[in-house]
């Protein structure tokens, strides 16, 4: 007999607190008293199940049997299972010729523990049919020596932890793509264990923004970018580096992201350093790139902040692929775009002043510009020295001559500003 108080109140807390339901918990509790029962008073090969009534707290114990017939089953030569039947002639000569498979399936050994025939189960259940189950009732047992409760112990922590693994396979995968929030656990090898509340998620090295430094207790936000189920347990694995994390934090920002009236088209990243965001609008009443830069510049600021100071470049997307790639290549201003549509390549042509733009520290704006776009891009100057040419994956090669980092050109505003921003980001 269980204290049904106690009892209620226990399976109230697993819910609220694992996400467990009561009917798992109740399944594992019957399970348990069905394994100490066969454990301790059950023959040998029964089968044996228990109900535990909620509303009186009383369990009830059975044996179940499963009907066959001479086809479902085999009985070896010397069985004496069934020593009031003769056995079917099937049976029979099925042992003495040693052939135990139907459709090349191996048909099971009869045992009266487990199975009964379809001739004596009509005589107790008129309109059974065979593969139906018969139930049995038992005697009701009060006491269980302490093996048979130590297993059964063990049965209902096996099935409360499987419960609590579906639930957060559930819980997790319905919120794969988007970004959860939680604390710094532990740090192993670079890798950041990070408590989401009911599950533990890891932020590998490779996924973390370079420079950023974390602390024990310290809150975390990031990308659940996969969810993984494996015999050891379940892996939520996060990023801060993914491009889509970037995406997610401005649909955070700015409401005509999230409700889909501002696309996102294309987005190349270099993560802690600068990205670049190519954007669209359904609305022709609704300005892209302002959505997301926001009054006074106010929701662009507020994801830098959370990247670490990460530069962010917005730009609107065009159908017209030379408007883009000039876009693309902000802030510098373009004189002129040539495409090679065999090659998919895009010749580009600034001035003197612009070139240290256009080019970026190290290469990094044509390098995103590149990513952005899935163009090749060269760089000439306006006297037509190629100064650097990089490919749709954002590998960067220089050219002969003078290298595009230490050409000395006029500096005008933008390129200062540009110079500080990059300073300003290495350290």
């Amino acid at each position: 007999m269980f204290d049904l108080k106690v009892m209620n109140s226990v399976l109230g807390e697993l819910e609220e607190e694992r996400g467990i339901p009561k009917e798992k918990v109740i399944e594992a509790i019957e399970a348990a008293l069905a394994t100490a029962y066969k454990k301790e008073y059950a023959k040998r090969g029964q089968i044996i199940r228990a109900h535990l009534d909620m509303d009186t707290g009383t369990t009830q114990f059975m044996q179940v049997k499963e009907v066959v017939d001479k086809n479902s089953v085999r009985f070896e030569e010397g069985d004496d299972s069934d020593p009031v039947r003769e056995k079917p002639p099937q049976a029979a000569e099925a042992a003495s010729t040693g052939e135990a498979f139907s459709n090349g399936t191996e048909l099971p050994h009869y045992n009266p523990e487990q199975h009964i025939l379809i001739e004596d189960a009509k005589l107790i259940k008129r309109d059974t049919k065979v593969g139906d189950e018969l139930v049995f009732p038992l005697e009701e047992k009060q006491d269980y020596g302490r093996i048979a409760a130590q297993t059964a112990k063990q049965v209902i922590i096996q099935k409360i932890r499987e419960a609590e693994k579906v639930s957060v396979v559930a819980e997790f995968g319905a919120r794969e793509g988007d970004i959860v929030s939680g604390t710094v656990q532990r740090m192993e090898r670079g890798n950041i264990y990070v408590d989401l509340g009911r599950a533990t998620g890891i932020l590998p090295y490779e996924e973390q923004i370079p420079g950023e430094r974390y602390r024990q207790g310290e809150r975390i936000r990031a990308l659940l970018y996969q969810v993984e189920e494996s015999p050891r347990g379940i892996y939520l694995r996060l990023s801060r580096a993914h491009p889509n994390f970037l995406i997610k934090l401005f649909e955070m920002e700015a409401p005509e992201a999230q409700n889909g009236t501002v696309v996102f088209k294309a987005i190349a990243r270099e993560a802690g350093s600068r990205s670049k965001v190519a954007v669209a609008s359904t609305d022709a009443h609704v300005d892209p790139v302002g959505s997301l830069v926001g009054q006074r510049g106010v929701r662009v600021s507020t994801v830098t902040s959370e990247l670490g100071g990460e530069k962010i470049d917005i730009v609107e997307w065009s159908e017209d692929l030379k408007a883009f790639i000039e876009e693309a290549l902000s802030p510098a201003r373009i004189l002129s775009v040539d495409l090679d549509e065999g090659e998919r390549k895009a010749v580009i042509k600034v001035a003197e002043d612009q070139q240290s733009l256009a080019i970026g520290r190290g290469g990094q704006n044509v390098r995103l510009a590149a990513k952005l776009t899935g163009w090749k891009i060269d760089i000439q100057s306006m006297g037509g020295a190629q100064l650097i040419e990089a490919d749709e994956q954002g590998e960067v090669a220089e050219i002969e001559g003078e290298t595009p980092i230490e050409t000395k050109a006029e500096a005008t505003v933008e390129s200062v500003e540009e110079e500080k921003a990059v300073e300003k980001t290495e350290e």
